[in-house]
């Protein structure tokens, strides 16, 4: 794919701008980097350079084949999974103890896998901040939310992680996932263990006054736009089984495997045409998240071309080759950009290796494709950039008052201090 193109390094450079972008930006000129039309521009400024070098260098096609078979599908699906999650209410009177907390975080990384990373987090957020409206200490609870249903607890399936979606698409079966569970079990149990001891030694140092202040006796969850649990059904469906593995048709045509994204978009549609106003009004459901992604990422995959085609051309030359190495490195990009763009990177960096071990998928040995999922969903918790959803749960705290950390305190309060040991033990104890 890249023979007799040579790519310069200063190709990667603004991919590297983009990066930069999104994670200094937000700390010294964040009043017009709220504005998503502001990131907009500055995604289409950025991506004009490599534009026109993949033009001048006979890559064009790369460049239109990735905006058409990897945005596309990933904005699709995201949306999508924003939309009907976003018309789905949980209500509830139920007082934030260490127990409550920790089946909320708990349920959050189970259905992490099913509704996605962004559909599990946006459904808990609220509910688990009216929880801990009295508690003082309960910046930890978002923090632990953040890592396990944003990121952590997506890592079974193609809905759970965008990654992975990207991954599937280039030929990792549906279910292939699954084979992550030991990885997927260690890694949230130990961090549901830790949340558990931390809040409750918070909870016991709260004063006596702001325990006093209970919930009604009786408290229960209510669910509002339960209809939409049927249309999250249906993408999931969508994504599992319209494939070239059980149709020929779809097999046979790339094109022919936008009949999949045309049923999730008729699963979107359905639920903004059937889920009461009232319902997504309660949820403070607006376009302002997803747009902000869709914009972002436009930039992220078109500056990330010249990228793919350097280390597919220079794959050996990088000296990386182990699963331990593909995982680190993979992790650290994660961190300081995003898990999805991320995922495809070391995916074309494996692919470039042209490696033929027994029993390949995607196109790529087995401990390598695991390395890759594991290091670009766990290390999105790592940073507020590592994954989509970190950024709209640190949001949505900051409207209802809550003083979340800035980026440098996230990471040496809490992921260095606490993920990363974690991630390290995974990775000595399975590979």
């Amino acid at each position: 794919m890249t023979k007799g193109i040579e790519i310069s390094v200063l190709s990667l450079l603004p991919f590297v701008l983009m990066l930069g972008a999104i994670a200094f930006l937000p700390l010294f000129w964040n009043h017009h980097w709220e504005k998503n039309k502001v990131k907009l521009l500055i995604a289409g400024i950025l991506s004009l350079p490599s534009v026109i070098f993949l033009i001048r260098n006979g890559s064009e096609m790369r460049l239109v084949h990735t905006i058409i078979f990897d945005y596309v599908p990933f904005i699709i699906l995201l949306g999508s999974l924003y939309v009907i999650t976003g018309g789905i209410r949980l209500s509830e009177n139920i007082e934030g103890k260490p127990l409550v907390n920790l089946s909320f975080l708990a349920a959050g990384t189970l259905l992490a896998s099913v509704m996605g990373t962004t559909g599990a987090a946006m459904l808990l957020v609220r509910p688990l901040i009216q929880a801990n409206k009295n508690r003082e200490q309960k910046v930890h609870t978002l923090l632990f939310l953040i890592a396990l249903a944003a990121n952590c607890g997506g890592l079974l399936s193609p809905i759970g992680d965008p990654p992975l979606f990207m991954l599937y698409l280039r030929g990792a079966p549906f279910t292939w996932f699954l084979n992550l569970l030991p990885q997927w079990l260690f890694v949230n149990g130990v961090l549901l263990a830790i949340f558990f001891l931390i809040d409750s030694y918070y909870y016991k140092c709260e004063p006596a006054h702001e325990k006093a202040q209970t919930f009604p006796k009786g408290g229960a969850i209510k669910i509002g736009g339960k209809l939409n649990f049927i249309w999250l059904a249906g993408v999931i469906l969508s994504v599992a089984l319209i494939n070239g593995r059980y149709i020929e048709a779809v097999h046979s045509s790339e094109y022919l495997g936008f009949i999949r994204e045309g049923v999730i978009l008729l699963m979107a549609l359905s639920s903004l045409l059937i889920t009461s106003a009232r319902i997504r009004e309660s949820n403070n459901f607006s376009w302002g998240p997803i747009e902000e992604v869709a914009y972002l990422f436009i930039g992220i995959f078109i500056t990330m071309v010249p990228c793919l085609l350097y280390l597919e051309a220079n794959a050996w030359s990088l000296g990386l080759i182990s699963p331990r190495g593909f995982f680190y490195a993979s992790g650290f990009l994660t961190s300081f950009l995003d898990n999805t763009p991320t995922a495809v990177t070391f995916y074309s960096l494996a692919h470039g290796l042209g490696l033929r071990t027994p029993g390949m998928i995607a196109g790529i040995p087995v401990p390598l494709l695991k390395a890759i999922s594991l290091g670009s969903v766990f290390f999105g918790s790592m940073t507020y950039i590592g994954n989509a959803p970190n950024f709209m749960i640190k949001s949505i705290a900051e409207e209802n008052n809550i003083v979340m950390p800035h980026f440098f305190a996230y990471v040496f309060k809490f992921s260095l201090l606490i993920l990363f040991p974690v991630f390290i033990l995974m990775q000595f104890l399975f590979f």
